[in-house]
């Protein structure tokens, strides 16, 4: 059986991981986005199961304790983790999997998973990141101070990631993560396997 891949994507809020990530699910097959736990609100147009499992910070701490996340970190007063088993599930049946994790994640995915492939999403510019906070009109002026200042820390672990992409244009962004994806698929190792009927013949 093949195994997929597993993708760790990070960025600064506002950079458009998610809207990148939504889009990608879109357009490649074999491909699972991880839904996060979090212990954050609801925001207008998310679902439960969809967008994330919101869960009470009791239930987050029950999860830790009996070490149901794969990572898990504190991300401004809320808490975000990713469920081990249905990463394990979803690598088992061949599919490549998305996790969506700021840096402090990524760490911890990259000491339990080292084969694991990370990419990290920078704004064109700080000026078109606080526009772009500013366009969502999900926070006030307060918390979009905040984060701009946790998202320079943010970007100050780019060195950790394997492949850098800039948002600046979102269809080239998109086509840039795409390749990422196409070019690990066709890595040999992976070929070797998918291709073993071909090879088999070609060689006997």
């Amino acid at each position: 059986m093949i195994t997929g891949k597993l993708y760790i994507i990070s960025a600064p809020s506002g950079a458009g991981k998610t809207s990148l990530v939504k889009q990608l699910k879109i357009e490649m097959d074999m491909l699972a986005v991880s839904v996060s736990h979090t212990t954050r609100a609801m925001r207008a147009g998310e679902s439960n199961g969809v967008d994330y499992f919101f869960v009470s910070i009791d239930q987050f701490k029950d999860m830790i304790e009996h070490q149901a996340f794969l990572e898990h970190a504190r991300v401004f007063d809320n808490f975000y983790g990713t469920a081990q088993k249905t990463v394990e599930d979803n690598l088992a049946q061949g599919l490549d999997v998305i996790l969506e994790i700021d840096w402090q994640g990524a760490q911890q995915i990259r000491q339990m998973l080292p084969e694991s492939v990370s990419i990290f999403i920078l704004p064109p510019s700080i000026e078109v990141l606080k526009r772009r906070l500013q366009n969502r009109g999900q926070d006030n002026a307060e918390v979009i101070d905040r984060r701009m200042r946790d998202a320079v820390t943010e970007m100050s672990h780019y060195p950790e990631f394997d492949y850098l992409i800039v948002n600046d244009d979102f269809a080239t962004a998109l086509n840039q993560l795409k390749s990422v994806i196409i070019a690990n698929r066709l890595l040999q190792n992976r070929q070797q396997q998918v291709l073993a009927p071909l090879l088999e013949d070609l060689l006997n």
